[in-house]
């Protein structure tokens, strides 16, 4: 196992219900990229970490035991791939992640959304001195202003921070 991790945040059937008040659109496209970018994560022997979000007590969005807080379908995840279940935004509250990253120093992110649970895992993680990869075209938010907003902030904010479209990363 390499030191680096592909966190993957959040990709939940909830973004992609129709019916749910949390749809993004689709983003079929982003799932192909995202698939591309697991695979190439998996022959370089990254540990692959998946987060859901689960809002404790609901019977709506984000149900505990509900079809909409399970994996999209074509992310492929594995037996052996983790799975961290979150309640909260940030995937590093008060669950297992930081046990899981112990011996990691470089971490891939992507996920949904990206002004959320996507800035929360980078904001924590740099704080906890990881290098970090963000891959700009497999993250998604509502709307393609809050998405560059929240790029753009971040790397003001956090230089070392790298923000990379898939097909750069790749090419690393």
């Amino acid at each position: 196992m390499s030191e680096k991790a592909l966190i993957l945040i959040d990709f939940e059937n909830e973004w992609v219900d129709k019916k749910s008040d949390y749809y993004v659109g689709d983003i079929s496209e982003v799932i192909a990229k995202t698939k591309k970018l697991i695979d190439k994560c998996r022959k370089e022997r990254y540990k692959i970490i998946f987060t859901r979000h689960i809002e404790k007590g609901s019977d709506g969005a984000f149900a505990q035991n509900s079809k909409n807080v399970e994996i999209v379908k074509g992310l492929d995840k594995k037996d052996g791939d983790i799975l961290i279940t979150k309640y909260k935004i940030s995937p590093f509250y008060k669950t297992d992640l930081e046990k899981e990253l112990k011996e990691i120093k470089q971490i891939v992110v992507a996920g949904i959304l990206t002004n959320l649970c996507v800035r929360s895992v980078v904001q924590d993680a740099y704080d906890r001195d990881f290098e970090i990869i963000v891959i700009k075209d497999c993250c998604v938010s509502f709307d393609k202003e809050t998405q560059e907003f929240t790029f753009k902030d971040l790397k003001a904010t956090r230089e070392e921070v790298q923000f990379l479209n898939l097909n750069d990363f790749l090419e690393l």
